[in-house]
């Protein structure tokens, strides 16, 4: 896991931006599931690794 703590918040809230921008952008189609459930695994890890501290 990422220990420096300015980094690991940064890279959860891009990943929370990027799930959030998928959620958004998602066209009613096969292809704009896909990307919801993208998304939405995108704002979990985002969520999985702002938690997490150093030690795992």
């Amino acid at each position: 896991m990422i220990r420096n703590r300015m980094l690991r918040r940064g890279v959860a809230a891009g990943l929370i931006v990027l799930g959030a921008l998928l959620l958004w952008l998602a066209p009613e189609s096969m292809a704009g599931l896909l990307a919801f459930v993208l998304g939405v695994v995108l704002e979990l890890l985002g969520l999985a690794v702002e938690r997490r501290g150093p030690g795992g």
